[in-house]
C-alpha cells in the first residue's frame, strides 16, 4: 500500500474506531498488572531506522524488568532489522504484511488472535502518526497500554484507552522518548513519566560480523566492480524513499560525486531496486568507471552493513542507511530538512548531520502526519551546498585514511 492510501484509511477507518475502544474501556472491568510486569509488547510499525533508534528502550526494558517476556509487533519488511539488533528472540517476533489492504486485513486478524491467549501485562506503543497502533494496543488484553498522547493538543487523536499516556514533545530526541514509555510503566505522575530516571542514551553496540562474511561480501563486491578495488570508496544513498520531501537535490549529488571522483575516491550509489533510476542518473551524469551503481545490488540490510566496513565515507539523506550505520564503523555525513536531527540524529559518534534551521523546517510533524506544506521546493536542503557537503566529507576522509584506499586491500587479505 502506498503511503497516500494508508493515511487515508487510518483516518477513515482509525478514528471511530478508536472512539469505539474507548467506549468500551470505559465501560469494561480492569485488570491488575502484575508487579513486575511479565510479558510486555513493544508495537513499533515504522520505518526501520525507528528501530535502531529504540535499541535503548529494550536495553532498558531488560535492566528494570530482568526475565520479562518481551514482543515485538512490526512491518514484515522492518522484521531483518530487528533481527540484527538481536534485542529480543526471534521467535518473540510478530509481523504484518502491508503491501496490499487484503494481506494487511488478514494479518490483523492473525495477529489479534495471536496476542489475546498471551495475557499480556503491558503493551508499549510507540507510533507517533497511526492509529492503527493504537488499535492493536486496544485489543490486546493488555491491561497497562503505554503510548503517545495528544492531552490537550491538536492531532494525534488516537483513543482514550491509553491509560498510561505520555506526552509526546517535538524538541526531545527520539530515543529519549522511547526510553519515557518504559518509565511510564510504573509512573503515576501527570503526563507520566515525570519520575522517569535519567538515562542516557549510548550509541547502539556495533554489529559483530565473522571475517570470513566481510572477506565474501568485499571479494564479491571487487569482482562485480573491478575498477573501484583499490580506490577509497565513498558511499552515497540520494533517495528520499517513502518521503521525497526528504532528498538532496539530485543535481547536488552530481556535483558532489564528481568532485570526490576528481580527487582520487571511487563513489558507490546505494538504494532499493525502486532506486534503480536515481542510481542510473547518477552514474550516468559523472561517467566514470570509478562511479557505480549499487541500487539493488545488496540482498539484504546485513549484506549492505558489510559492505558499510569497506567504505571509507557515507553520504546518506535522511532515512534507513544513516541509522544503519550507527551500527558500523563507517563515518557518516546525514541530510536533514524536512525533519530535524535533534528528533532523529543518528547515536553514533562518527555520525554529523546537516540541517538548516529555516522558519518552515522541520515541516514533517506528528501533528501533520508527516504531510509538509511545502510546495515541493524543500530549500531547507537546497541551502546545504555541495561545497559545504564536499568541505566536511575531506575533513572526515582525512580523520580516518585507514578507512580509505587501505580499506580494500585490507579486507580482502
Amino acid at each position: 500500500m502506498n503511503i497516500g492510501f494508508q493515511r487515508a484509511v487510518d483516518r477513515l477507518v482509525g478514528v471511530p474506531v478508536c472512539a469505539a475502544l474507548s467506549l468500551l474501556h470505559r465501560l469494561g472491568p480492569r485488570r491488575e498488572v502484575p508487579r513486575p510486569p511479565r510479558r510486555i509488547l513493544v508495537i513499533l510499525l515504522s520505518e526501520m531506522g525507528s528501530l535502531v533508534l529504540a535499541q535503548p528502550m529494550f536495553a532498558r526494558l531488560k535492566i528494570l524488568y530482568p526475565g520479562v517476556e518481551i514482543r515485538a509487533l512490526l512491518f514484515a519488511r522492518n522484521r531483518e532489522v530487528l533481527d540484527l539488533l538481536g534485542v529480543i528472540p526471534r521467535e518473540n517476533v510478530l509481523t504484518l504484511d502491508d503491501r496490499s489492504l487484503g494481506g494487511f486485513a488478514a494479518d490483523s486478524i492473525r495477529i489479534l488472535r495471536t496476542l489475546r491467549p498471551l495475557k499480556l501485562d503491558v503493551v508499549i506503543d510507540c507510533e507517533l502518526f497511526a492509529r492503527v497502533s493504537s488499535v492493536f494496543s486496544g485489543l490486546s488484553g493488555a491491561a497497562l497500554r503505554v503510548g503517545f498522547h495528544r492531552h490537550t493538543q491538536e492531532g494525534l487523536y488516537r483513543g482514550s484507552f491509553i491509560n498510561r499516556p505520555v506526552l509526546y514533545n517535538p524538541y526531545r530526541h527520539l530515543s529519549l522518548q522511547f526510553l519515557t514509555l518504559v518509565g511510564a510503566i510504573e509512573s503515576h505522575t501527570s503526563p507520566v513519566g515525570k519520575d522517569a530516571a535519567a538515562v542516557a542514551c549510548e550509541p547502539p553496540p556495533m554489529l559483530g560480523f565473522p571475517k570470513e562474511e566481510l572477506h565474501q561480501a568485499v571479494a564479491k563486491l571487487h569482482a562485480d566492480f573491478p575498477t573501484i578495488k583499490d580506490k577509497g570508496l565513498v558511499l552515497v544513498y540520494p533517495s528520499g524513499g517513502l518521503l521525497p520531501i526528504r532528498a538532496w537535490p539530485l543535481e547536488y549529488y552530481y556535483r558532489l560525486c564528481a568532485s570526490l571522483l576528481q580527487e582520487g575516491y571511487a563513489v558507490a550509489v546505494i538504494g532499493l531496486p525502486a532506486d534503480k533510476p536515481i542510481g542510473r542518473a547518477v552514474t550516468g551524469h559523472c561517467r566514470s568507471p570509478h562511479c557505480v551503481d549499487l541500487t539493488g545490488y545488496t540482498d539484504s540490510v546485513r549484506h549492505l552493513l558489510a559492505l558499510f566496513h569497506r567504505a571509507a565515507l557515507l553520504i546518506t539523506n535522511d532515512g534507513g542507511p544513516g541509522q544503519f550505520a550507527a551500527l558500523t564503523p563507517v563515518p557518516t555525513i546525514i541530510l536533514f530538512g524536512p525533519e530535524t536531527p535533534l528528533l532523529y540524529g543518528s547515536m553514533a559518534g562518527s555520525a554529523f548531520c546537516f540541517h538548516r534551521q529555516l522558519p518552515c523546517s522541520p515541516c514533517l510533524t506528528a501533528y501533520n502526519h508527516r504531510m509538509s506544506p511545502c510546495d515541493g521546493d524543500n530549500q531547507c536542503l537546497k541551502q546545504i551546498t555541495p561545497e559545504l557537503v564536499l568541505a566536511k566529507a575531506r575533513e572526515m576522509l582525512r580523520a580516518a585514511p585507514a578507512l580509505q584506499a587501505e580499506a580494500g586491500r585490507a579486507a580482502t587479505c
